[in-house]
């Protein structure tokens, strides 16, 4: 087989045959046999009502879809069925975000199904590429946050634990990017459009989510009626979360919003047609779109009625469920689990109080100690901005009990304070849930903290960091409840699925128990000097560069060499991130190749990916100047071969799927001391790149995990990064670094912004008239000589591939199992729930 048709095979890796799987990992009903032609021209025939002659790809894969929708039914049917015969603890994950990426290829892996089904796509003769990108990535999640959730799910039910996930269906993902003159813009993601066929509406389970006021649609906008109560419906939409081996599949339950009564049918016949439906699409707004732009006061108001109408709505669920199979209250924290992840659910402590006092008729003193000991927090980012604050006004008129709430909760904590800590105010004020100024703000972090047993930073230095700096004043007076559980995310996405070729390597060599023991990885590492297995893994990367190549090229036009160093950067835009400093470190190697065209450097293609936020101009202004650079270079005869930048415009579950694999390279360069986890560092580990980076976030412990020597560290710790705040001058770098100010007079010249002065002068004011408050150019040199350490190592491929094995065969540590495993002992004190 040549490495083209290796490149376009299936991304299906080698396994045993099914039926071992399936006695192996006790499928039980679970089966694909002959039968499921049948299932398939079911659906192809019926559900859309085309003629055979008509068919086209989409068909085929709703088709094909639906019908492993039926063969997992069963075991779906019966994994809540078991729940509600055991009543086990469950675990309840509220999220804002589920970046869970596109759902059949992973479903057909995780059901052990993929050797037959490709031999099913063969027989049928169905384009088995061109099928599946017919299937949109969910736009349930943006980055990060929203992805962890996705791996956090497949852990739950690969591990049999009876979790459930709560967030929102949002009818439109954040935005589609599109690149105009180098420049964001955004375009509507209507990924709903078409029918999905994995959503199964719940119209029976509805939720009743009451407000201190009502909305309407003015000019476009939500607006805010006082005094007037209002109800809004959710409608719950359930997605399956199938387990590795098909033995419990959970729910991800994703919340509609509508109105009670969607049609006024007497102000449709008075004529008032738009006025007959306002209340339906008020309703509907909230759930409309993903994280609306944020800037506006009524932006800001619909994501605070977002985060309530997701707490209130899975909270009467949650409660609903436990009340089935339980009778006295008092039970709740031993039966509920409810993880908070990020702020965003933060209402949840004042919405089960509200349960527990109103409806459930408790005194305060057992409500608090139940919800205390039922929710736990996590915190994903040491950024103050990001850390929510909302309008206490917003609660008055909104959810007026809510607020008596809080306020008694911050209340008997200012008590406690004064206890703790007599006549110290300072303290008092900085602890305070609520607070104090011209427009009193409510702290969502501080409510999480006070109203949950457990908070949990996200990686060892994160954690740290919140204990000691972000909200020190809470770690002091609770330090029981501070924890730390390093991220993870699932292998069966990343690296099963994601990367065959490498997977059927690590398979060949020590079987496949890696696949739900990560552990077994570390058998590996005695292979980084077996030749045989570094040239196997060497073709898996050569093999993976040539189908991210074909794909690109297919699906865009874009061309690239493989036979050059892939180096990646793909992310969130953002300054901390500092895809800025990559950008300086490519004009650096530019200018170097300019003067001396002669100079021994391997030839390298610099990927870029991500979005920016729609208001953040600095963010945006990144991604331009990072397609100006791409445009100069690729103009450039001489750096023809050499130097190439692309940028790929709208970053997905699917791009990163092919991306990561295809990679060399992976930077992980935020400011030490920002980066709250990452886990793009960890996929890009998984699968044998290399990681260029700062000593921040889970990199740290990657890098102790794998031996630093396998690593290209540089820059400022967080310790440095804080102790300059008061002195850094980056005009010093510019007058004391050659290379920096060289870089700095090619951008300021306007070389890589012809005719566009207003880039250049926004430039020059994030790097050096505004202070470069990330630090660009106090860490460029030292990225520099990390940079020629790499170069340096990449002449030696089987030196490089040994350190890229042993970085996977580290990888283990960092499996979304390992964190659920700590997450379930250490906070949630849940056990596996197997199928009888």
């Amino acid at each position: 087989m040549s490495n083209e048709q290796r490149a376009t095979e299936a991304h299906y890796p080698h396994q045993p045959a099914p039926d071992d799987m399936m006695r192996e990992y006790g499928c039980g009903p679970i089966k694909f046999t002959g039968s499921d032609d049948a299932l398939y021209e079911r659906h192809l025939l019926f559900d859309n009502v085309v003629a055979p002659a008509d068919i086209g790809c989409r068909e085929q894969y709703e088709a094909i879809a639906r019908a492993v929708r039926d063969i997992l039914s069963q075991r779906w049917l019966q994994t809540e069925e078991t729940y509600g015969r055991v009543n086990p603890k469950r675990i309840y994950y509220l999220s804002m975000e589920f970046l869970i990426g596109r759902s059949l290829s992973n479903n057909i892996v995780n059901l052990l199904l993929e050797p037959l089904a490709k031999k099913f796509l063969h027989e049928h003769k169905v384009d088995e590429l061109a099928m599946l990108a017919e299937e949109p990535d969910a736009g349930l999640g943006n980055g990060g946050l929203g992805r962890l959730a996705a791996c956090f799910l497949d852990s739950m039910a690969t591990m049999q634990l009876p979790g459930m996930g709560y967030g929102l269906r949002y009818e439109y993902g954040i935005f589609r990017q599109t690149i105009v003159n180098g420049w964001q813009s955004e375009q509507p993601d209507n990924w709903l459009r078409r029918p999905d066929p994995w959503e199964i509406e719940r119209p029976e389970e509805a939720v009743t989510v009451r407000f201190g006021c009502s909305f309407e649609v003015r000019a476009g906008s939500l607006h805010i009626v006082e005094g007037v109560p209002s109800n809004l419906i959710g409608i719950p939409c359930d997605r399956p979360v199938v387990g590795y081996g098909g033995k419990t599949i959970n729910t991800l339950r994703l919340w509609a919003s509508a109105a009670p009564d969607t049609f006024d049918f007497q102000a449709f016949s008075a004529g008032e047609f738009v006025s007959a439906l306002a209340e339906r699409l008020t309703a509907e707004t909230v759930t409309r779109v993903l994280y609306p732009d944020d800037s506006t006061s009524m932006g800001q108001g619909l994501r605070f009625v977002q985060e309530y109408f997701l707490v209130a709505c899975s909270l009467a669920d949650l409660v609903r469920r436990f009340r089935q199979g339980n009778s006295d209250w008092k039970d709740l924290p031993d039966k509920v689990a409810i993880q908070l992840n990020d702020t965003h659910p933060s209402l949840s402590v004042a919405e089960l109080m509200r349960i527990l006092l109103d409806e459930a008729g408790l005194g305060w003193d057992e409500a608090w100690d139940i919800t205390r000991r039922s929710l736990a927090y996590t915190n994903h980012t040491l950024l103050p901005e990001a850390l929510e604050r909302w309008p206490l006004r917003w609660f008055e008129l909104m959810m007026p009990r809510h607020l008596e709430i809080i306020l008694e909760i911050d209340r008997r904590l200012g008590d406690e304070v004064r206890a703790r800590w007599p006549g110290d105010n300072d303290r008092l004020r900085r602890i305070s849930i609520v607070e104090q100024g011209q427009q009193p703000l409510v702290r969502m972090a501080h409510l999480a903290i006070v109203g949950s047993h457990s908070t949990n930073g996200v990686a060892a230095i994160h954690s740290r960091l919140l204990r000691e700096s972000t909200v020190k004043d809470l770690a002091d007076l609770f330090p029981e409840r501070f924890n730390n559980k390093t991220n993870g995310i699932t292998p069966r996405r990343w690296l099963l699925l994601a990367n065959p070729g490498l997977a059927s390597c690590i398979t060949d060599a020590i079987g496949d128990r890696w696949i739900t023991d990560m552990a077994e990885l570390e058998r590996l590492k005695p292979l980084a000097g077996d030749r045989g297995f570094v040239a196997a893994v060497r073709l898996a990367k050569r093999e993976a560069k040539l189908r991210f190549a074909h794909w690109l090229k297919s699906s865009s036009g874009i061309v690239v060499d493989t036979s050059t160093i892939f180096d990646s950067q793909v992310k969130r835009i953002h300054e901390y991130k500092r895809q800025l400093l990559n950008g300086l470190r490519i004009v650096a190697l530019y200018h170097r190749l300019k003067e001396n065209p002669n100079m021994d450097m391997p030839p390298r293609t610099f990927f870029f990916s991500g979005k920016a936020a729609p208001a953040y101009h600095v963010a945006k202004l990144i991604i331009k100047f990072l397609n100006n650079l791409a445009a100069t270079i690729d103009g450039d005869p001489a750096m023809r071969g050499r130097l190439r930048v692309v940028f790929l415009p709208e970053y997905c579950v699917s791009l990163a799927e092919r991306l990561i694999p295809a990679s060399d390279v992976s930077n992980q360069i935020s400011t030490a001391g920002y980066e709250a986890s990452g886990t793009s560092n960890m996929k890009f580990m998984m699968n044998g790149a290399l990681t260029i980076g700062t000593r921040d976030g889970a990199t740290i412990e990657m890098a102790e995990a794998a031996g630093e020597e396998n690593f290209f560290l540089f820059g400022l710790t967080a310790e440095q990064v804080a102790a300059s705040r008061g002195w850094y001058n980056p005009g010093w770098h510019y007058d004391n670094e050659p290379e920096t100010r060289a870089v700095l007079d090619l951008i300021l010249s306007g070389q890589f912004c012809r005719y566009e002065p207003e880039v250049v002068d926004a430039l020059r004011n994030v790097l050096l008239v505004g202070g470069d408050t990330y630090r660009h150019l106090a860490d460029l040199t030292s990225y520099m000589d990390a940079d020629l350490r790499l170069q340096s190592l990449y002449g030696d491929q089987v030196a490089w591939t040994g350190k890229a094995i042993l970085n996977i065969a580290s990888s283990g540590r960092f499996s979304s199992d390992r964190t659920i495993t700590d997450y379930a002992n250490d906070i949630w004190g849940a056990k596996p729930c197997p199928l009888a």
